[in-house]
């Protein structure tokens, strides 16, 4: 975040009238800056509200993967590329396909918080993921789900408002994403993309 920059009046180095007093627009500079933070957190704020709005940067460095999938019913899964759970992603990979022409969509989303499971850069993941699973659906870069550098999307996806709140417990914990952009379920990672109540959850969401 850049640096509240004033530049000083030629009347005087410290931008104060021959009062002493600071300047009119000495004032309004400081006002700016001790406001800024807010203002700043107001802009997070009401993309939280959203998931479609929240800046999330694709696996191949395309700087918003959600916002054209605005309107699709999204399956949004935390996932890693050598966990127990990585075969997951030839179900998903299913459920892109079988359900891809009624406007739904898989997103995964990389993180290597848990047991260093998915180390390599993002053009490695993807390569793994399309030569393993032959993965279509969108990816994120890699992104932080648990901790003090949370990608925002986690932050709104474990929110307590948003009806699902706590940590991320492991890779492919999933959550579905209405059309509206709320969040309507979230599943456990031991949960299979197969798994008869979160098709019928999809099913319900897709209408």
């Amino acid at each position: 975040m850049g640096e509240c920059a004033r530049v000083p009046r030629r009347r005087s180095p410290f931008n104060k009238t021959h009062s002493g007093r600071p300047d009119a627009k000495s004032q309004a500079g400081d006002l700016e800056c001790r406001n800024r933070p807010q203002m700043l957190a107001a802009q997070i704020q009401s993309h939280m509200n959203d998931f479609y709005s929240i800046p999330v940067s694709s696996i191949d460095g395309g700087p918003d993967l959600l916002g054209p999938l605005r309107g699709k019913v999204i399956l949004a899964v935390n996932v890693a590329s050598r966990c127990g759970y990585t075969p997951q992603y030839a179900g998903l990979e299913q459920l892109q396909r079988d359900l891809k022409a009624e406007a739904f969509s898989v997103v995964g989303f990389p993180c290597n918080q848990f047991g260093q499971q998915e180390p390599g850069n993002e053009v490695q993941i993807i390569r793994f993921c399309q030569t393993t699973y032959d993965v279509t659906f969108p990816m994120s870069a890699k992104l932080d789900v648990n901790g003090p550098h949370r990608h925002p999307l986690y932050s709104f996806l474990t929110a307590a408002q948003n009806g699902f709140p706590g940590d991320i417990g492991w890779n492919f914990e999933k959550f579905l994403i209405g059309r509206d952009g709320r969040v309507l379920k979230r599943y456990a990672s031991d949960t299979k993309p197969e798994d008869k109540g979160l098709m019928q959850d999809i099913a319900d969401a897709l209408g």
